[in-house]
């Protein structure tokens, strides 16, 4: 069973808590505003993980995600 989407975020969050908070403990301003974008960035990327493992979850047994195709939107190919 995957883990819950709360439980990872949380451990995400905690573990970028405690870096940002040795980073103000130390005066490293440069380090908290790293950090705090790493963690904007991380985020985002778990949760779109997050969100293709669920989707891909929820398929029946056995089935294939539905097939996609180019359409309108597609960039023509280079000459």
């Amino acid at each position: 069973m995957p883990r819950p989407r709360e439980r990872i975020l949380g451990n995400l969050e905690s573990i970028y808590r405690e870096a940002y908070e040795r980073a103000k403990t130390a005066g490293d301003e440069k380090r908290m505003a790293d950090l705090d974008a790493a963690y904007q960035r991380e985020q985002l990327l778990l949760e779109v993980l997050i969100d293709i493992r669920d989707a891909l979850t929820a398929l029946p047994a056995g089935a294939a995600p539905p097939e996609r195709t180019l359409t309108a939107h597609a960039t023509p190919p280079h000459p």
